[in-house]
């Protein structure tokens, strides 16, 4: 097997997190020696201008990234008008934060059940939502707010054009009796 391709593959599946060379060394079963050598080949692949994406070395974590000399094509991408579609998970994201904010990334996650964090940034980068501050929980997490693109986007004034809910979710859950069933089996 190719170590090479099995490690792009890794830093590729992870994302953002990274790998730290430990990790690196345990999935692959490589001795700390080979695990920095396999990195340092890698990297040097990506080096080549033959290629869009590099090796980062964040901290202690290796992840995969976009070379900065290409950046503009990248907005480009992120402005062209066919990407200016939402999916329903941006539209789900946008309307937990529209009706939430100000709100942390773990807070989207805890009411979607989902990492949101590479969709927060889609819509940061869109302009649809902003950096409105930090928490005062512990590592002050970033606080998320919509943007007056945002109410541009779906033709509103104001945020309080938004369709209003008739019951809240915890209301809804507490109606559910999830014990009894209204069907009732016959003897």
């Amino acid at each position: 097997m190719n170590k090479l391709a099995i490690l792009e593959g890794l830093l590729f599946v992870v994302g953002d997190d990274g790998l730290t060379l430990k990790q690196i060394c345990e999935i692959m079963e490589l001795s700390l020696e080979e695990g920095k050598d396999l990195i340092i080949e890698l990297k040097r692949v990506y080096d080549d201008e033959s290629h869009g994406i590099k090796i980062n070395i964040l901290g202690d974590r290796f992840k995969l990234s976009t070379k900065k000399e290409h950046r503009e094509y990248y907005q480009k991408l992120i402005e062209t008008p066919e990407n200016s579609v939402l999916s329903q998970a941006a539209l789900e994201t946008l309307a937990i934060v529209a009706y939430n904010e100000p709100l942390t990334r773990m807070e989207v996650d805890e009411i979607r059940g989902v990492n949101s964090r590479d969709m927060l940034r889609k819509l940061v980068a869109k302009g649809l939502i902003k950096e409105e501050g930090r928490s005062e929980l512990p590592g002050r997490p970033i606080l998320y707010a919509t943007t007056n693109e945002f109410l541009d986007y779906f033709g509103l004034a104001s945020k309080e054009e938004l369709p209003k809910f008739e019951k809240k979710v915890e209301e809804i859950v507490d109606d559910t009796d999830l014990y009894h069933s209204k069907y009732v089996e016959e003897e």
